[in-house]
């Protein structure tokens, strides 16, 4: 007779096994980009509708490159967990295993892309 508590029993049986792991990366992730967000669309939007040479010299300044490099990097992290949750809640089997893995090779493309781009801006 094994003596489990109904709590012991249904830890990490959610619908992906890690629910309270990406719901606190979710939280928290939230969290910075609601600070780091904002800043980023004033900077962004200074520089949209500007001049070429103006929008090189405004990224080639470190704050405003650093700044799209956060958003770009914890901003495709927090897409990722995200659509990650999504596809664990309603695909099954290999479904889900193909899917988890075209999502991150195209977040981690798309991350890789952007700060590639930014870099040849900034410097």
């Amino acid at each position: 007779m094994r003596y489990l508590t109904a709590r012991k029993r249904a830890e990490a049986k959610g619908a992906s096994g890690t629910g309270t792991d990406h719901h606190w990366h979710m939280q928290i992730s939230s969290v910075g980009l609601a600070f780091i967000v904002p800043p980023f669309i004033y900077v962004f939007g200074k520089a949209l509708g500007s001049s070429h040479e103006n929008v090189l010299e405004t990224f080639a300044r470190p704050f405003p490159a650093l700044l799209t490099a956060l958003v770009l990097v914890f901003g495709l992290q927090h897409f990722r967990k995200g659509a990650e949750t999504m596809i664990e809640d309603y695909a099954r089997g290999l479904t889900r295993k193909i899917l988890i893995i075209f999502l991150t090779i195209f977040t981690y493309g798309l991350t890789a892309t952007g700060l590639y781009a930014l870099a040849k801006i900034a410097l």
